[in-house]
């Protein structure tokens, strides 16, 4: 795959894991003054003064930091090239970030000719981080308050490959009702030992973990997705759309330790 010489993929993924930094200093911030502003979009989803402004501070960094590249955030939409385009979600999970529910996060990807090669997941209210990069392998800081002591570790997805064995995260009944899947999610469920709707970015960072073995969910943009994949990816696991779609762009997603991935494909195809 082609890169631009520039800038190497770990200098990239220091200045992501710095992006994550400032990102969490403001979120925290709001999340703990309980006293932002919140709106609705034209899509009927809600953003909050939080997670426009942690947006903000990341464009004014990369601005400087990577004058060249392009940005496409989910509050103030897509700049300059998509050659090296850094991707963000300001706050994934926004509504639990509202009604005061930890499982929320900042996402931040650099894809590099539309492939994410960087992704960094940071849940400070969670106090973890997650990170991957290409060739770089995947990470995890279990304790980011504790800024003496070194607490990051690498990740790897399980090696379970029975699919009786496996347990899975769905997010929301709702959303695979919406798209016509939930009679396949049904019969996945009946298959595996275990369900849950862990929800938003965790349930893909529990799959890199090794503690599930499948995750995933519709209704899902570019910015949701991209920090994720390479994260799964570099820790052993398989990212593609529900139907088995390479990377973040096709509007659905489907994390799993690799083994189980064909044949959980297979069941969620429609014409089944």
């Amino acid at each position: 795959m082609a890169r631009e010489l520039l800038h190497s993929i770990s200098s990239d993924l220091r200045l992501a894991r710095e992006l994550a930094d400032i990102a969490d200093a403001v979120s925290m911030r709001a999340f703990h003054a309980r006293d932002f502003g919140v709106y609705e979009k034209e899509d009927r989803t809600h953003v909050t003064d939080a997670d426009r402004e942690v947006e903000r501070v990341l464009r004014e960094r990369l601005d400087v930091a990577r004058a060249g590249d392009g940005i496409l955030g989910e509050e103030y939409g897509a700049q300059g090239s998509t050659r090296r385009q850094w991707i963000i979600d300001p706050i994934d999970g926004t509504a639990n970030f509202m009604r005061g529910i930890p499982i929320w996060a900042t996402l931040i990807a650099l894809a590099v000719d539309g492939v994410p090669e960087v992704g960094v997941v940071s849940a400070p209210a969670l106090n973890r981080r997650w990170w991957g990069a290409s060739g770089h392998g995947a990470y995890t800081d279990d304790d980011l308050a504790d800024q003496n002591t070194a607490t990051d570790r690498r990740i790897h997805v399980s090696r379970i490959d029975d699919l009786a064995q496996a347990s899975i995260s769905y997010n929301s009944l709702k959303g695979w009702d919406e798209a016509g899947r939930l009679d396949q999610l049904v019969d996945l469920s009946r298959r595996v030992t275990r369900t849950r709707a862990v929800g938003e970015m965790w349930s893909y960072m529990l799959v890199a973990e090794g503690a599930l073995e499948v995750a995933g969910e519709f209704d899902l943009k570019p910015y949701d997705m991209a920090a994720l994949e390479p994260i799964v990816v570099e820790a052993g696991g398989r990212f593609t759309s529900v139907d088995g779609e390479d990377g973040p762009w096709h509007g659905s997603a489907i994390a799993t330790n690799g083994h189980l991935h064909d044949e959980v494909v297979a069941l969620l195809r429609p014409s089944r």
